[in-house]
């Protein structure tokens, strides 16, 4: 995460929000075949405990069960030129983003953990979908559910530590990172700009 303390993110609800809406990330773990990283949906199973799966023949799994993992889930991002603050030519381009780190221990689920893992992981995403009939398991052949279920690993990611970053420009004065926002936007970087016009 950046070491500038003007960026970082410290209010765990909020990104415990931020990564349930974003429902997608990176998992990342040393393996004795080296660094390994899949990319994956999630879903909170409760307050510190992000349920998730993987596909069996993916390199990382055979070492997740017990490993010290870290999920990362990143937000929107953009490239800032300098020009746009408004503040003369000493300043410099930059990158603003928002992201989440969650590092923890990794523990494999028993087989009807991971069904729940995959329903809860379904209902979480057809919601969104309202006003469309939500697809749910019973629609499905059993056999090509079982089939399905029998290539990827459930896992829970018991979250120990959070850390966050939100680089939206917070060390300008307002109106160069509002001017920034602006110029973002008319790039069509909408989501950036929303958070640069509201950093906290």
């Amino acid at each position: 995460m950046h070491p500038n303390p003007t960026f970082r993110w410290e209010d765990r609800e909020a990104m415990r929000a931020f990564v349930g809406q974003l429902g997608f990330g990176a998992l990342f773990a040393a393996t004795p075949d080296g660094p390994r990283v899949a990319h994956i949906p999630v879903v909170w199973l409760d307050e510190s405990t992000l349920g998730l799966h993987v596909a069996r023949g993916n390199g990382i799994a055979r070492h997740l069960d017990g490993a010290t993992a870290l999920f990362t889930a990143h937000g929107p991002d953009a490239y800032v030129s300098p020009d746009w603050y408004g503040m003369g030519p000493d300043e410099v381009p930059t990158w603003n983003y928002v992201a989440v780190e969650l590092e923890g221990r990794m523990v494999r689920m028993e087989r009807d953990a991971l069904v729940a893992q995959v329903d809860a992981l379904s209902h979480e995403q057809e919601r969104r979908l309202a006003p469309k009939p939500e697809w749910t398991r019973a629609k499905t052949d059993p056999a090509k559910v079982e089939k399905m279920l029998g290539a990827i690993i459930g896992f829970r990611l018991e979250v120990q530590a959070w850390r966050g970053t939100r680089k939206l420009g917070q060390n300008k004065p307002e109106s160069a990172r509002l001017a920034a926002a602006d110029a973002l936007e008319a790039q069509g970087r909408r989501a950036i700009a929303h958070w640069m016009r509201n950093p906290e």
